[in-house]
């Protein structure tokens, strides 16, 4: 099957013309490099704004009379269409070839075509470490258990393992809400009448456009159910971290063992299966998920947890499944999360950076798990592991068995291991953990000492005994082996788990990395949160490493990525939105940003993994999420839909394509036009965090913020920290808010003092009524040396 392409679609004023004038000719020879002939095939998304009628059934007839419109015969369209996008917003998605894409592409009714991309998912003492303490002996009920009972978290990912139990009721669970429309989907070895509950309320798969990439499912090979249960685990995993329910004597093995919960344990649950397990991974297509986001908000989800995403170079706003989905998500008043990726430490490389939905940064807790190593009984340095029985055997370095002691399967010289302890190094070679891993079982080692850098030390579930230290121990450890004439004894001893020893959080090396590649007046990620080291449920029919020679069965399994940190989000966002359940996915992002904060738990700056250095917005966005705070922030940045009309004027969409794309507003008095006016920077979007990625003058900012405290007579004082040779100037430094006056606005001037080209500046404007503290990053670019040398040379 031939690689898909990515269609690129520009971002100027000419973007209209672009489409309806070039876009065939553009796409055409995209192709040629790709296919020999014009009639090859591939699934395409036709974007077509929102619905205009209320019946889907009208909608999905007007979406075949269109597609009939490329084919030679009703039937035809019929047997292309895979799904009709009929009940959140409109569009379908089809098998076409480059001809009938461009044909569409034409069409006045059409706001965009896009070929249907393959993504990728980006995979108990966190909630503890957040403030959520489940303590209920005393008087006060935990926020934990106090809300989420009429909230509805939707999962994006690979299924749900429905025996669990984090899956299981809660006692005294109240009756699913009147308000839901969602259903169980019978399939493979998935019983609505067993699995789903007053917990698990929605179950559904797509399959379509997975099969249509990558043929038919076979569960022989892929080792997958055709239905919403869970092979892959990454659901199970990630569904049970932001809503499971709660679970007793959790572990691994018995390390970390606690009481397992997901962020709002008397949320409900409703799984959409849109990720399917291919050699091991998970691969997700945009036209499965597009379906799921139609349907979960028809169902009447309140969050949408999506741990999945695809690596820069990004394609445009509308152009993508993921923004599409969740821009018509915030039209109807849902909050979706997004993992950031995990592409770090590099940056400029994060993911899922629309300005309506929230992206999440990966970060550590205070758990560790040291493990130490001992040598002749009178030699021991610590790792980190997830060793359950002590390995005793005979230390060696990689040299005599893979050659050039680079630690790789392909580097392997044919000499078993066996008894064997090797010590290898990820600067030979450049050598990944797994790799080494893997080389190691070739050999038929006993385990593995892998020695790396001090700022990516992470323990992982491996598929042989496996410590990770640095490199300075690592050559320590050498250079004490090398004393000995014959090998000495070498013992790994079980891993212990060890709570507040070390300062916490740290920015995960691996997270993903601002600023936005398409959107840099926008700051991304929004907030980081735990995703290291994270333990979830797990499906015990699934080894904890997914390969087949793993022979074990656990109930519960630690993962890393993003893909964890997200639903830890979604799980405060759904406690939030049942305290709050007013309040906009706008207004919960506004809490989550700037109730964060930025010191660990030694009162030092949080250090951003990867590098020794402090972090920055760029890696922790607002800083770390604070639920509790966030369930009362006194102040927040709202936005309407139409409040992001001169973002999408910005980004190239005319009057008509956004009529087409944001819902008509009850409320009359709402401009849904933006007049003809110069272009303005997307700095200007009323967003909890101030950015601007090109200051050469002077420029003032507007905000807006809402007073949401409980005290509606307040008084809020501005404070400041400049960037770096910028001069800031906030107008009014005091805000009065009142029963009569609950909105106020206030004016940042942004004056550049130095010449400066590629660099960015941090600092924060903070409100504060002595109790509440309202923290906004402030991201500043000054750009003007090039202005200075246009001045020098008119002067000559």
């Amino acid at each position: 099957m031939a690689q898909p392409f990515m269609l690129l679609l520009p971002y100027g004023r000419q973007m209209a013309s672009y489409l309806h004038g070039f876009w065939g000719l553009s796409l055409s020879l995209s192709l040629s490099f790709v296919h020999s002939t014009s009639t090859a095939s591939h699934v395409y998304i036709v974007y077509l704004g929102h619905n205009r009628h209320c019946d889907p059934n009208l909608i999905s007839k007007s979406h075949l009379q269109l597609l009939s419109s490329v084919f030679a015969s009703e039937e035809e369209a019929k047997r292309s269409l895979l799904y009709s996008y009929k009940y959140s917003f409109s569009g379908f998605s089809a098998k076409l070839n480059s001809s009938q894409a461009a044909s569409l592409a034409e069409m006045e009714e059409v706001i965009s075509i896009f070929e249907s991309q393959v993504l990728k998912l980006h995979t108990t003492r966190s909630w503890d470490f957040m403030g959520l303490i489940l303590d209920n002996t005393g008087e006060v009920t935990p926020v934990q258990l106090a809300y989420g009972d009429d909230i509805v978290v939707g999962i994006f990912d690979t299924g749900v393992w429905p025996e669990s139990e984090s899956f299981q009721e809660e006692p005294s669970m109240s009756p699913i809400p009147s308000s839901w429309k969602g259903t169980c989907v019978r399939g493979e070895k998935f019983d609505p009448q067993k699995a789903c509950n007053r917990k698990l309320i929605g179950a559904r798969y797509y399959v379509k456009g997975f099969e249509e990439e990558y043929g038919p499912l076979n569960a022989s090979s892929n080792r997958e159910y055709r239905s919403a249960r869970d092979f892959l685990g990454h659901g199970t995993h990630t569904a049970s971290t932001a809503a499971g329910s709660i679970a007793k004597n959790a572990s691994f093995f018995g390390l970390g063992r606690g009481i397992a919960r997901g962020g709002a344990p008397r949320a409900r649950l409703a799984v959409y299966k849109i990720c399917w397990g291919k050699d091991s991974d998970g691969k997700c297509t945009e036209a499965d998920i597009l379906a799921a986001f139609d349907d979960a908000l028809h169902d009447g989800v309140d969050v949408i947890s999506a741990s999945f995403g695809e690596s820069p170079p990004l394609r445009p706003f509308f152009a993508s499944n993921a923004d599409i989905g969740s821009f018509h998500a915030m039209q109807h008043g849902v909050t979706v999360v997004f993992s950031g990726g995990n592409d770090g430490p590099e940056p400029s490389l994060v993911q899922n950076v629309a300005p309506w939905s929230i992206c999440v940064a990966a970060s550590s807790i205070d758990r560790t798990f040291p493990t130490e190593i001992v040598v002749n009984s009178d030699f021991s340095i610590a790792g980190e592991s997830f060793i359950s029985t002590e390995v005793k055997a005979k230390l060696v370095e990689a040299f005599p068995y893979f050659a050039d002691g680079i630690c790789k399967y392909e580097n392997w010289m044919g000499r078993k291991a066996t008894g064997r302890v090797v010590l290898c190094f990820s600067t030979m070679g450049s050598v990944k953990t797994e790799e080494a891993e893997a080389a190691a079982k070739k050999a038929n080692a006993s385990g593995l000492i892998f020695a790396e850098p001090m700022t990516e030390l992470i323990a992982e579930v491996d598929i042989i005994p496996t410590v990770r230290i640095d490199i300075a121990q690592g050559t320590q450890l050498r250079d004490y082996l090398a004393q000995f004439p014959r090998l000495p004894i070498v013992q790994l001893k079980p891993s212990k788990t060890s709570i507040g020893k070390v300062p916490a959080p740290t920015v995960a090396y691996f997270s993903s990395r601002g600023p936005s590649s398409i959107s840099p007046d926008i700051l991304k990620p929004d907030i980081t949160a735990p995703g290291i080291g994270v333990l979830a449920a797990w499906p015990p029919n699934t080894p904890p490493t997914l390969l087949p020679s793993d022979g074990r069965s656990v109930k519960w399994n630690f993962q890393s990525g993003t893909s964890m940190s997200c639903p830890h989000v979604s799980g405060v966002v759904a406690l939030i939105k049942s305290a709050h359940p007013n309040w906009s996915p706008a207004a919960i992002r506004s809490a989550l940003m700037t109730t964060a904060y930025t010191r660990d738990t030694s009162h030092d700056s949080i250090l951003a993994g990867g590098s020794m250095k402090v972090s920055d917005p760029f890696d922790i966005g607002a800083g770390h999420i604070n639920p509790m705070k966030a369930m009362d922030p006194g102040l927040i940045y709202d936005l309407k839909p139409t409040d992001y009309i001169f973002f999408l004027r910005n980004i190239g969409y005319t009057q008509d394509q956004i009529n087409k794309i944001i819902l008509p507003s009850p409320d009359e008095t709402e401009r849904t036009s933006c007049p003809q006016a110069h272009k303005i920077t997307n700095a200007f979007i009323n967003y909890p965090s101030i950015t601007v990625s090109n200051l050469q003058s002077t420029m003032t900012i507007k905000r807006t913020v809402k007073n949401v405290g409980q005290k509606k007579n307040a008084i809020y004082f501005a404070s400041v920290v400049k960037p770096g040779g910028v001069e800031v100037v906030v107008w009014p430094r005091v805000l009065i808010f009142s029963w009569f006056k609950e909105e106020v606005s206030y004016y940042v001037s942004l004056k550049p003092l130095k010449m400066s080209q590629g660099r960015f500046d941090f600092g924060q404007i903070v409100w504060s009524d002595g109790f509440h503290y309202v923290r906004s990053p402030l991201v500043v670019f000054v750009n003007n040396t090039h202005l200075d040398s246009v001045t020098h040379h008119s002067s000559i």
